[in-house]
């Protein structure tokens, strides 16, 4: 069933092939542009190191995108992988409106 799954691409292979193929861009010179060493870039690309809001501004300054931009390809990433681990648990959780309210007890804090 796996095999049936859709490619869900981290924002470092987005990055590679969205941005540095397309405009021929370097690693070595993306890296010196932003500031980071060449390992950086290199981990983002191959999903080893998770997007920063500090590595996103960067990068969305240089590629001129909306800040955030890099997050949220990371989100949608880790999203959808959480999905597909969760699998057959997040199925079997009923959602609140479905439940029968007079059975649920709201526990508030004190003060």
């Amino acid at each position: 069933m796996e095999n049936n799954l859709l490619h869900n691409p981290h924002a470092g292979e987005i990055l590679k092939y969205e941005f540095l193929e397309e405009l021929d861009i370097s690693e070595n010179t993306l890296a010196v542009s932003l500031g980071l060493t060449y390992p950086t870039i290199q981990r983002i690309i191959t999903g080893k190191l998770k997007m920063t809001a500090d590595i996103d501004l960067r990068l969305c300054r240089y590629f001129r995108l909306s800040d955030g931009y890099f997050l949220r390809l990371q989100n949608a990433y880790e999203i959808m992988e959480a999905k597909r681990n969760l699998g057959e648990i997040l199925n079997q959780i009923i959602p609140y409106s479905l439940r029968s309210k007079s059975k649920l007890t709201i526990l508030r804090s004190p003060g």
